[in-house]
């Protein structure tokens, strides 16, 4: 059986704050379900942070706090397709959990959101497919 995966990163941070040696991560490699293979390949911080959430509302299920990640963490984004040169729009809304903003040239984080959502133009090899069209289409 699985340690609980939330004391056991509870344990990590109390370590690391009250320690004068190292902290080991066994304890919590094994409650996030990764064997010693796992250990050794890197893992991103937006798979960390996947994995932790969906313990989390594993371990909240039944209980009043059942859906509090999601209401937290899970928001939707709403892509938008329309072609300039025939009459063709695509809408869609995915949800998500986290987005990966450009940060590289940007003053801030706001620079950072604009530069997300600003509007792209498709051309050459990126342009869109339009179905009822026969060729790539802007």
């Amino acid at each position: 059986d699985e340690e609980s995966m939330a004391l056991a990163l509870q344990r990590v941070f109390y370590r690391l704050q009250t320690s004068q040696t190292e902290v080991g991560t066994k304890e919590l490699t094994r409650a996030f379900g990764w064997g010693v293979y796992d250990s050794f390949m890197q893992q991103d911080v937006q798979e960390l942070n996947r994995v932790l959430c969906d313990k989390l509302e594993e371990k909240m299920k039944g209980t009043c706090a059942e859906g509090t990640i999601k209401q937290l963490f899970e928001g939707a984004i709403r892509s938008f397709i329309r072609c300039l040169n025939v009459d063709y729009e695509s809408k869609r809304e995915e949800s998500y959990y986290d987005i990966q903003l450009d940060v590289k040239n940007c003053r801030d984080i706001h620079e950072s959101f604009d530069k997300y959502v600003a509007v792209e133009t498709l051309d050459g090899e990126n342009q869109y497919d339009a179905r009822d069209s026969a060729s790539k289409t802007r």
